[in-house]
């Protein structure tokens, strides 16, 4: 299976194109918990949202999204950042663009 087809597997999901879509504007995970001022600094700091955040907002199990960031981040539409014991999230533009301009032929 080449990448493009293991994408178009990984974006078949909503749940995982939702991902994808909320990481375009992570002020989208910002709670009464949690504000924009944190998810800002997260991102500015850190590299992006915590994968805690992205299960919230998902209302999936833990173990669920753990599978569908891994698998986001195996076809490189996702990069991954792990501080200490947390693990941030980010959209690969880069690889995205790619998509689009494959998408664009």
């Amino acid at each position: 299976m080449d990448i493009n087809e293991q994408i178009f597997k990984a974006l078949a999901n909503d749940s995982r194109l939702k991902i994808l879509k909320w990481l375009r504007r992570p002020e989208v995970f910002a709670t009464d918990e949690v504000p924009v001022a944190n998810i800002n600094y997260m991102v500015e700091n850190y590299g992006g949202v915590c994968a805690t955040l992205i299960v919230a907002k998902t209302k999936l199990a833990q173990s669920t999204v753990s599978a569908y960031l891994k698998q986001l981040v195996q076809v490189d539409l996702l990069i991954s950042e792990r501080h200490d014991k947390w693990t941030y999230y980010r959209r690969n533009e880069k690889q995205i663009d790619c998509l689009v301009k494959y998408l664009e032929e």
